[in-house]
């Protein structure tokens, strides 16, 4: 932890001395290499504290993200005070303007993990309510997003440790990106960066560069996203709350492809898949 910070790659970051091993170099050779920073973020909410293990940066989306999404409040409105600790640049203070009980939290939050410490689980997904949306997006924009994010990821392309969240719209133009070496992390400052600027996220879809995991569909459900699009797969649980939450999750987006395993009718197929299926179900009929 004392190496000093890397002078031309993207905040959060770190370069350290390493020993690589290759085809061409057998016996090894010293370089230096960034590598992505993962520390303490401490949020007292109403004097309650909470730690997130973050990348270093759009902390106070992080924080108001992670707000909405726990159900702490209900709007960047009920921030009466969000203060960021000069003498502690890892700690940041809030006041709310409903201070009382807080959903519980036993543990760290984890960069691999947003529900860890959570002991109401199923009240928590029973109480996010269905997200009604008629929104829509074809299956070729939604195709499009992936390789746009991708350039969109300096910091995956420095250290090759950060997850991405994306905000699309419905030609597949990717609106804002954020990273973090957490998922749940990423997608809190995505959602936080939308509500600072009364972006409305009933309208649009979430990239993720992970696996689609339950805490994922339960922040989408809280910020009432409708689609969800995962570079990898979705765990079980995500696609039961999915379907359960009217949450359109796909998964394994790449390449041109993608599978849709709930709410598959808001993603629209193109003209020309539409036709093979008609002439498909023409020859099967007669």
């Amino acid at each position: 932890m004392n190496a000093p910070p890397c002078p031309t790659a993207p905040g959060g970051v770190w370069e350290t001395d390493i020993l690589r091993y290759d085809r061409s170099h057998p016996d090894g050779f010293r370089e230096r290499a960034v590598v992505i920073l993962e520390r303490p973020l401490t949020i007292e909410v109403d004097g309650t504290p909470y730690t997130l293990l973050r990348s270093p940066g759009a902390d106070r989306e992080l924080v108001v993200g992670f707000l909405f999404t726990e159900g702490l409040i209900g709007s960047p409105g009920d921030i009466q005070l969000l203060r960021e600790c000069p003498e502690t640049p890892d700690l940041m203070a809030v006041k709310t303007a409903n201070p009382g009980e807080k959903p519980r939290r036993s543990l760290i939050v984890t960069s691999s993990c947003g529900l860890c410490g959570r002991e109401d689980l199923e009240a928590m997904v029973a109480a996010l309510g269905r997200v009604e949306s008629p929104w829509q997006v074809p299956v070729a924009a939604v195709c499009r997003v992936s390789p746009a994010v991708l350039a969109m990821q300096p910091l995956f392309r420095a250290t090759g440790g950060a997850h991405a969240a994306a905000l699309f719209d419905e030609t597949g133009k990717v609106l804002c990106v954020r990273e973090d070496v957490g998922r749940h992390n990423a997608l809190d400052k995505l959602i936080g960066h939308a509500l600072l600027r009364g972006i409305s996220l009933n309208s649009a879809g979430v990239f993720m560069s992970g696996r689609a995991s339950l805490e994922l569909i339960a922040k989408a459900a809280r910020a009432r996203i409708p689609v969800v699009a995962a570079v990898g797969a979705p765990t079980a649980a995500a696609v039961e709350a999915a379907d359960r939450l009217g949450i359109t999750l796909c998964g394994f987006l790449r390449d041109e492809r993608v599978s849709v395993y709930a709410h598959a009718w808001r993603i629209t197929a193109s003209p020309r898949a539409v036709e093979a299926d008609i002439l498909s179900t023409r020859k099967e009929s007669g």
